[in-house]
């Protein structure tokens, strides 16, 4: 995708040559927001804390229809704060472990692709669950209050779905046990940054400045953890420069805004849905948002959005390249299964937004 937006990127400098004009494209305020949100719970997750949970959740005998709940909701809940890939990063090698340890293999492909869904529809439910969700929050100053307005009856939604879809297995009795019981490994790191993490949603709810923010997350990573500048994803802070540059461009060329402006001004929420199934949804919000300031359609648009074809919500990628990696994985099988499921789901979810709106 960076490849993808650093094309972009160049190819319309051939038709908008550089100047000052270029600075006002970036949005150094979704940058530095970015930055802080990823070096926070890429610190959350060094002390274990997801872990510990998760094992708390899952011990003991249970159905396993309950079982594939718990593994389900753990990402749709946790997306809505560490961000949509964040969770499955976490929680898709957890169920892998759980389903070799029962030994049902064979509910892999399901339940990951469920876990996909899930965050993926979960993180929408929040300003800080999805790059694309931040970003047109500080774009148009969406009020708090219009955002959760438009979010939590589509959250309430998904939840119903994904329940139902979860518990569609069988309910044989099982025991899940842990070789080790994992423990929170630095407490004084954690205290930090659950400290930090409150300053930055203080800072996206625009309390704090975010230049406070980003100088206080900074010296301290500085002073306590500099290895977690390593696990910060530069890559995508670089895709969005390259997008902010690739449609501030576009917007100064009359042709190809007349032509995104007459898309727009029709069906907001389905133009961004259908530019996310080609482009990503974070890109899709980037670009389209210098063409409308019809921010519900472009919110609801890239978040239903996400769901679709694999490339649809970059996070979907990382639970693919993550469960080509168990044993026994089957690539035809889990992308036939993948598109079927989010065929369901975004044509459930366009329903409920079109009745919503």
């Amino acid at each position: 995708m960076l490849c993808i937006a650093f094309f972009c990127a160049v190819v319309s400098m051939l038709f908008v040559p550089p100047d000052r004009t270029y600075l006002g494209y970036l949005d150094i305020r979704v940058l530095a927001l970015l930055f802080c949100l990823m070096l926070v719970v890429a610190g959350l997750e060094e002390t274990g804390l997801f872990q510990v949970l998760a094992q708390r959740l899952l011990v003991s005998r249970k159905r396993f229809r309950i079982l594939s709940l718990a593994l389900v909701l753990l990402p749709f809940f946790s997306s809505m704060l560490i961000t949509n890939d964040v969770a499955l990063l976490t929680f898709v090698p957890f169920a892998i472990l759980m389903l070799e340890l029962i030994g049902r293999q064979e509910r892999l492909a399901y339940l990951v692709v469920l876990q996909t869904v899930a965050a993926n529809l979960g993180s929408m439910a929040t300003p800080v669950g999805n790059p694309q969700n931040l970003f047109l929050c500080s774009k148009f100053e969406i009020p708090m209050g219009d955002f959760f307005a438009v979010m939590l009856p589509l959250t309430a939604v998904s939840l119903l779905g994904l329940c139902a879809a979860a518990l569609c297995v069988s309910g044989e009795a099982i025991e899940v046990q842990f070789c080790q019981a994992r423990s929170i490994e630095n407490k004084g790191l954690l205290w930090l940054m659950l400290v930090l993490f409150g300053l930055s949603l203080l800072s996206v709810f625009r309390v704090l400045p975010y230049g406070v923010l980003f100088a206080v997350v900074v010296l301290s990573a500085l002073f306590c953890t500099r290895p977690l500048f390593l696990r910060v994803d530069y890559g995508l802070l670089a895709t969005f420069v390259c997008f902010f540059l690739f449609s501030g461009n576009l917007g100064r060329i009359p042709a190809v805004r007349e032509l995104l402006t007459g898309l727009l001004g029709s069906n907001t929420a389905m133009t961004a849905g259908l530019a996310s199934q080609v482009i990503s949804n974070v890109p899709a919000a980037v670009l389209l948002s210098g063409f409308t300031e019809d921010w519900r359609g472009l919110l609801v648009g890239t978040d239903v959005g996400g769901l679709g074809t694999p490339i649809a919500s970059l996070a979907s990628l990382i639970s693919l390249k993550l469960y080509l990696r168990s044993q026994g994985a089957r690539p035809g099988s889990y992308l036939g299964l993948f598109l079927v499921v989010n065929g369901v789901g975004i044509l459930l979810m366009g329903v409920a937004a079109w009745l919503f709106r």
